[in-house]
Formats: C-alpha cells, sequence, structure tokens
C-alpha cells in the first residue's frame, strides 16, 4: 500500500472513530465544536499499524534528517504511548540498524521505587522526538517538554498525530521545537 492510500486510509479511521462535532469541553477548559480522542485509533490494529508506518515515515524523512542524532521517541502517559510505540516497532520491523527507542512520561513521579517521571528506553543526554496523540493548546506536550528536560534530555522535534490548529503548534515552537503533525484540523475535514 502506498504511503497516500496509507495516508487516506487513517484519516478514515480517525474521522469514524476518533472526530466527533458538537459542543465540548476541552480539557483546557475551552469550548469546542470539535472533539479528537485519538487513543481509539491509536489502540485499534490496523489505526496504530498506520500510525506507526506513517509516523515512521515522518520521522525518517523530515526529522532525522536535520536531528540524525535523536535516540528516543515518547510523550505524556497515555496519548503518547500507542504512537510512540507503534513508530518504535516499526522502525524495528522495518530492519533500522539503530530502532528508534521508545519512553513515556508519567504525569507525575513514580511514588515507590525509584521515583521515576520518565520510564523506558531514556537516558538523561538523549535527544529526543516527543509525541502527543492532539494538540489544542500544546499544553500536556509543553509539560512532557519540561519534564524530559528536567530530566537531562534534549527535545528536538514534537510528533504529532493531529494539530487542532488552536495555537498549540505556535506555543511548542516558540520553545524553539520544531512541530510536525501527521494531520491536521484542516486536513482532517476539508482536505
Amino acid at each position: 500500500m502506498s504511503q497516500s492510500e496509507q495516508y487516506d486510509q487513517l484519516k478514515d479511521i480517525l474521522l469514524t472513530k476518533s472526530v466527533r462535532t458538537g459542543k465540548f469541553t476541552l480539557a483546557s477548559g475551552k469550548e469546542s465544536d470539535l472533539y479528537v480522542d485519538c487513543r481509539v485509533t491509536a489502540l485499534d490494529p490496523v489505526g496504530a499499524t498506520l500510525v506507526g508506518s506513517l509516523g515512521w515515515q515522518k520521522v525518517k524523512s523530515e526529522i532525522l534528517s536535520q536531528f540524525p542524532d535523536v535516540a528516543a521517541i515518547g510523550g505524556m502517559t497515555m496519548g503518547a504511548d500507542p504512537i510512540s510505540l507503534a513508530v518504535g516497532m516499526t522502525s524495528a520491523l522495518l530492519g533500522e540498524e539503530k530502532p528508534i527507542q521508545v519512553f513515556t512520561v508519567r504525569k507525575e513521579p513514580k511514588g515507590h521505587g525509584r521515583g521515576r517521571r520518565i520510564e523506558g528506553n531514556f537516558q538523561s543526554g538523549d535527544s529526543v522526538i516527543v509525541v502527543d496523540d492532539v494538540i489544542t493548546t500544546g499544553g500536556s506536550t509543553l509539560k512532557a517538554i519540561d519534564a524530559i528536560e528536567e530530566e537531562g534530555g534534549k527535545v528536538v522535534a514534537a510528533l504529532v498525530l493531529v494539530d487542532r490548529e488552536e495555537g498549540g503548534r505556535e506555543a511548542i515552537e516558540a520553545r524553539g521545537i520544531p512541530v510536525y503533525p501527521l494531520y491536521s484540523r484542516s486536513t482532517l475535514l476539508n482536505g
């Protein structure tokens, strides 16, 4: 299946499973006529496969070409987890010499054990890609970036499944971190 066919198929799954119109209150407290729950798509086996393929293609062609030292990919649990894992698994399945490692950022540090906030394959000093399923204001992505930087990581880019085009991309890019969305509100609803 071509990249264009994968893109269209994933768009269809997103529109069927994850996108709702109406009147909603978002996590930010803002009212919106659009609700997007990407977890339903990213946890669907076909959706996850497509997210992994398209996400890895974007990482390989657009992000690694600028930031070849990226070691890992991850973001705030729970929205980023299936996306990060799908991209990492795809890099391994395709036989990449150095598959991209995967980590997750807890909302709060673990209350026992080593008390970690970042779990998985992350080390201080790593250059990483932060992931989010949906960005609206960019708040959760920025919290993940803060946590990664507090642990010594260097966030070089953000991979996002859907940019709602409500200022989140600009807020993240104001921190010097380029955002690479697979879809935007415009491409989902108008294109």
